[in-house]
């Protein structure tokens, strides 16, 4: 491991604050030794306060905030004097101590002070950094963890046998440090937790940390325990989304909420899954007690769903019946399913906590196989697990709860997605906490949003094999689809029929009608695994009610589309899907109207562009967003009992009046 100091990219922060900021940064762009919010760091600075008195405060991280983005308001400053006197109290439940720590920040407006806050001030160090290194989880989760830790580090650091992090952990760490610190000391080991590292300055503790990770990092190349080789493995099957969106149905109906599951089927993790000894090592528990909450003690190997749940709601009676407080059962669903065919799925209430899940488990992977190299993986207990992801402050979370957003744990899917009504029906889906994936022509849609919860793929909706593609991609990076939105369509040039070729009315009928009867065919077995039911939107037009000349192809293929979308409602009722269509009008924000297309006809027709926009029976402009936030609304409850609707969204047109 190598250090990233940069005397150009540090001389830009000028104070001791400012260089926390940096070398935290420094640490947060490295996954294995901070992730997705893991480790945190603090600095302790004097300063006067509003009386003029000078007082010493700990600026350390903030909940919520994560070290490779983390800014100076992301760290809350708070008193250490209260902080000492907190750490010689004989007890101090965990959230009376997030009470304390609140109640004694400087700054309102800051964020929630690290439950390691007392740990922090405890130790007599300017600068202090701590990190989740995987190289040192993998060292400390094996037999003799403890014999290796003395080994490779001697009297560098102070050992601290597992604590669950907290009021406890502090005091203890205060009491041995005392004891323990001496001269060469220059961090401290957390077993089966990190590690810490601290300095005079911001340089020397964060260049501390990499010293003692690569000396960790030496040691198991020492030991042949770097690198791992897996068995070559048979390639994942090309078609599973079916599969995929069925079992995703059965984890949301146990759950009663709908989950993202997000598949990856790399060589490494097929390989990992259907390794002989898979059934043993990864059903010991996750490499550090933080990731438990995440991904919960184990992950499911195989596709026995009921199995899993009882053995979880076994495991919680065993343990709760012996906790010192209440317990609230959580969701047992598991967060990490493991599969030899398929390989591996990380599983959340949203994209985003997917992913995280993913990124925790393929660190979790190459902890335990090294650590098996080392001599034999061993995670804590199932007691130590257990009361982590029990802890009171993640009861009381749960306690206080909270609506989320309409669509969590939802899939929806936009074709014509990169522009105009579509670009507006992703941002309205996301917006109520939906996954989406989006399709378009346009290579642009690559990149509209850079989130995990959505997914841009490039595709000719015209292609059925791409469009079949698309359908696997969306599948296996979300688990199944829900929610379709049925949007991309051509208008071509205006041209009486006398004057239309058929190229141009064959390609019309490709795009506007062809392409939606492919992927309403290929989505209905997927649209049938949703578990709140499928919803169908099809963006129709005011042509179909009321045709205008010279626009026969395009008011013939959407009229088509429309009694495509009646007849779809009839047929797929008993799957418990409905399809409505949305029939817009004169929506002038999107690609098609240019300021010299608007300018153009509306002197055609005598008019300023402004009466032209809006030249409807309300007098006002229809924006792509109104038609896109009503898409969104038809997908929700409020039309849950609703299909087969036409509804137009067009300010009041007189002819369709």
């Amino acid at each position: 491991m190598k250090s990233l100091w940069n005397e150009h990219d540090a001389a830009q922060f000028t104070d001791d604050l400012g260089l926390r900021v940096y070398t935290s940064r420094l640490l947060g762009r490295d996954s294995s030794l901070v992730l997705h919010g893991g480790g945190n760091t603090s600095v302790k600075i004097t300063q006067k306060n509003i009386l003029g008195e000078e007082e010493e405060i700990l600026y350390v991280k903030g909940s919520g905030w994560d070290l490779e983005t983390i800014d100076r308001a992301g760290f809350a400053p708070v008193r250490m004097k209260h902080l000492l006197a907190l750490a010689h109290l004989e007890r101090l439940s965990d959230p009376e101590m997030v009470n304390e720590l609140r109640t004694n920040t400087i700054d309102a407006a800051a964020p929630t002070p690290s439950v390691e806050a007392i740990l922090h001030a405890v130790l007599p160090h300017k600068y202090v950094d701590h990190t989740h290194s995987d190289t040192l989880v993998t060292v400390t989760n094996t037999e003799r963890g403890l014999e290796r830790i003395k080994e490779i580090y001697g009297d560098s650091v102070v050992i601290i046998p597992y604590v669950m992090p907290g009021f406890d952990l502090a005091r203890d760490c205060a009491l041995r440090f005392a004891l323990d610190a001496g001269p060469n000391t220059i961090g401290m080991v957390l077993l089966n937790h990190g590690i810490f590292s601290f300095g005079a300055t911001a340089r020397e503790s964060y260049e501390r940390m990499i010293a003692l990770v690569d000396r960790a990092e030496r040691y198991l190349q020492s030991q042949n325990a770097w690198t791992f080789s897996l068995p070559p493995v048979k390639p994942a099957p090309p078609s599973l989304r079916r599969e995929l969106a069925a079992l995703r149905a059965q984890l949301s109906q146990q759950a009663g909420t709908p989950f993202i599951v997000s598949w990856q089927d790399d060589e490494k993790s097929r390989a990992y899954a259907a390794h002989p000894e898979t059934a043993r090592i990864a059903q010991q528990g996750p490499a550090t007690p933080d990731h438990v909450i995440r991904t919960k003690r184990l992950p499911l190997i195989g596709r026995d769903i009921d199995g899993y749940v009882r053995a979880y709601r076994d495991y919680f009676d065993a343990h709760a019946a012996t906790a010192r407080e209440p317990k609230t059962l959580l969701d047992p669903t598991p967060r990490v399913i493991l599969d030899k065919e398929w390989g591996m799925a990380a599983v959340g209430h949203t994209a985003k906590d997917a992913a995280i899940v993913r990124d925790i488990y393929n660190h979790t992977i190459d902890v335990i196989l090294r650590a098996e190299a080392l001599g034999g993986y061993r995670a804590l207990s199932a007691r130590d697990l257990f009361d982590m992801e029990y802890w009171d402050l993640e009861q009381a979370k749960l306690r206080k709860g909270g609506k989320p957003p309409l669509f969590t744990g939802e899939v929806a899917l936009v074709t014509g997605a990169a522009s105009g009504i579509g670009k507006a029906c992703v941002e309205s889906l996301l917006a109520r906490g939906a996954a989406v994936v989006g399709l378009d022509i346009d290579t642009a849609i690559a990149s509209l949003h850079n989130k995990a919860a959505f997914r841009g793929i490039h595709c000719d909706i015209t292609d059925e094999t791409q469009l079949i593609a698309a359908l696997e991609t969306a599948v296996r990076a979300y688990g199944g689809l829900d929610m379709l939105i049925l949007n991309a369509g051509v208008f071509p040039p205006g041209r009486r029929i006398e004057a239309l070729a058929t190229a141009e009315w064959q390609r019309v009928m490709r795009i506007n009608l062809d392409a939606n009867l492919v992927l309403l065919r290929e989505a209905h077995p997927l649209l049938k695994h949703a578990p709140r039911g499928g919803r169908v939107v099809v963006i129709g037009s005011k042509n179909v009610p009321a045709p205008g000349p010279g626009a026969a192809a395009y008011s013939a293929s959407k009229a088509a589309l429309n009694q495509l979308a009646r007849v779809t409602a009839l047929e797929w009722g008993g799957d418990g899907i409905r399809i409505n269509s949305l029939h817009p009008n004169a929506v002038f924000d999107t690609g098609l109207w240019t300021e010299d297309v608007l300018a153009a006809r509306a002197a055609h027709y005598g008019m300023s562009v402004e009466h032209y926009k809006t030249n409807n029976v309300l007098k006002v402009e229809v924006r792509s967003r109104d038609v896109a936030e009503l898409a969104a609304e038809m997908c929700g409850p409020l039309f849950a009992k609703t299909t087969g609707a036409q509804l137009p969204v067009d300010g009041g047109n007189d002819r369709v009046i």
